[in-house]
């Protein structure tokens, strides 16, 4: 991650006659980019916007794109041709080097999709060129071509219906970048600014960016949306959670990311402080790397399953904030089958399957532990040293290991770590989402999202199938069909999924939780 370029940390904003309002939020970690094409997180990001927004109603098991900057939009009756309507008057930021000329057209949106698309779009190397979320949906496959219809129309064809086409063009990966800006920085020679330095359509405009410290953002005076109540948004990177609530407490923040659960009747009881909780679209799990020993042995991966008192960890590390899970994604979530046994706690039954699979004595290897508290995982290190205890019953000697948080996703999702605690909040309310990018065959690459690189034939057929069918009956019997295969060849240890927790200030109004676990601040104020 890069320095912002010539960008004081104090003083952005001109002195006005009203006094400046300055939000705070203290975050979890330091953002692993600033956009979110290149990543599957959205830390630290705040200034740009995809078409539209995706609303999840889990009563209904639909997904409703909420109008942003696409007004409106059409399917053919085939499913393969969605016509878009784009917002009239939509203002890209500025900047100190680049100044722009227009409005957002369909150029824009033409532009930031086949940067990820195609390989002679002339950025798509830029910042190493992986897309790994673009990849892992299927979009390069998905895609037939898109048209510029006019200016505020455009037309995207697919090859085949599918039925999460339209929940992934709302996700952060497929913001909208300015191409007249693309063509500035290409003349200036400074491609890769186009990341380092964004220019979005967000309510935000990007300030500024010290690694550990801080990114700062300035209030959008021509957002579409309207101008924000606060004049600068600041994430300060503060990964500690006690940490982060001292600072609270203090007023050095206004806002903090998943306080630990045990702090969260002291929050409650503050009077200065308010606590915001609901219940987690998530699942915190141990992926196994299928593709080293001795985890390619099905045997040592139901053994460590049956080895780990998950029960226990989900009592001391998240409280009454969490239950145990069996499946890849939580029972709220539409074709959870809840008719699927889970592995029993059974240390007896796991030393016998050891024994099978030749590791009577057990092995020896590494188990990596967030560095950061997630809200599937609120301490990495203390899971880690429970799971360890577990499995040293059994012979199992773990290294534990970590390291920041962008080096820590590059080395799982690159398949470097045999045993790794990660987890995932579904950023749409599909099935799929978890289903296919975590686990699917296409996300089993180095760089996908499948940290346990496991493939396994009939289970991808299904799911690949499922996303492919509009029905949504046809779609749950195959969802669920997919969950006792998965549960049978065991790639991950599921460990739970939580409620997650944010805390602000009193004097904070207007901020909610999102179900999808971003950091929204559209019409946050200070009183």
């Amino acid at each position: 991650m890069r320095t912002a370029f010539g960008l004081s940390l104090l003083g952005l904003l001109a002195v006005s006659a009203a006094p400046a309002k300055t939000l705070v939020f203290c975050s979890e970690g330091d953002p692993r980019s600033l956009n979110p094409q290149l990543v599957t997180d959205t830390t630290g990001m705040n200034a740009g916007r995809p078409m539209f927004n995706n609303l999840v109603e889990l009563d209904s098991g639909t997904l409703q794109p909420v109008p942003a900057l696409a007004e409106s939009w059409t399917i053919s009756e085939d499913g393969l041709a969605y016509t878009f309507h784009l917002r009239r008057g939509v203002k890209f930021h500025a900047s100190e080097r680049f100044k722009p000329s227009r409005d957002l057209n369909a150029d824009d949106v033409i532009f930031s999709l086949e940067r990820q698309w195609k390989q002679s779009h002339p950025f798509h190397k830029i910042s190493g060129g992986q897309y790994d979320y673009f990849r892992d949906v299927g979009m390069p496959e998905l895609l037939e071509r898109v048209e510029k219809i006019d200016d505020h129309t455009l037309r995207i064809t697919i090859k085949r219906p599918e039925a999460t086409f339209l929940p992934s063009l709302g996700m952060p990966f497929n913001v909208v970048l300015s191409a007249e800006y693309g063509q500035f920085l290409a003349r200036e020679g400074r491609k890769e600014l186009i990341d380092e330095a964004p220019i979005g359509t967000g309510p935000f405009v990007f300030a500024g960016y010290q690694k550990d410290v801080v990114v700062r953002y300035r209030a959008f005076e021509d957002y579409w949306g309207g101008r924000q109540p606060v004049d600068t948004l600041v994430f300060s990177i503060t990964p500690n959670a006690a940490v982060r609530l001292t600072k609270l407490k203090s007023g050095e923040c206004h806002v903090m990311a998943y306080p630990n659960p045990a702090d969260a009747d002291r929050i409650s009881a503050d009077p200065a402080l308010r606590l915001l909780s609901q219940e987690g679209l998530n699942i915190g799990y141990v992926g196994l790397n299928t593709t080293m020993k001795p985890f390619d042995d099905v045997r040592v991966r139901r053994a460590v399953n049956m080895a780990m008192d998950r029960a226990a960890i989900v009592e001391a590390v998240y409280g009454g904030a969490g239950t145990v899970a069996k499946n890849p994604f939580p029972p709220m979530l539409w074709s959870f089958n809840a008719e699927i046994r889970d592995y029993p706690f059974d240390l007896e039954g796991a030393r016998k399957l050891l024994a099978e699979a030749g590791h009577a004595a057990g092995f020896e290897t590494e188990l990596w532990y967030l560095p950061v508290s997630r809200p599937y995982n609120p301490n990495g290190k203390r899971v880690a040293e429970m799971i360890q205890a577990d499995l040293a019953k059994l012979g199992i000697r773990l290294r534990l290991l970590t390291a920041d948080w962008s080096a820590y996703r590059a080395k799982l999702l690159a398949g470097e770590a045999p045993m790794a605690l990660f987890g995932w909040t579904g950023d749409i309310g599909d099935p799929d989402n978890f289903l296919d990018v975590l686990l699917g065959c296409t996300s089993a690459r180095p760089g996908g999202n499948n940290i346990a690189k496991w493939c396994e034939p009939t289970y991808d057929s299904l799911v690949t199938r499922a996303k492919r069918i509009l029905d949504r009956n046809e779609r749950e019997g195959l969802y669920r069909e997919a969950q006792a295969i998965a549960k049978r060849e065991a790639p991950w240890v599921p460990i739970a999924h939580s409620l997650v927790f944010m805390a602000t200030r009193k004097e904070v109004t207007g901020f909610r939780m999102d179900l999808l676990g971003r950091h929204a601040f559209d019409k946050v104020d200070l009183q």
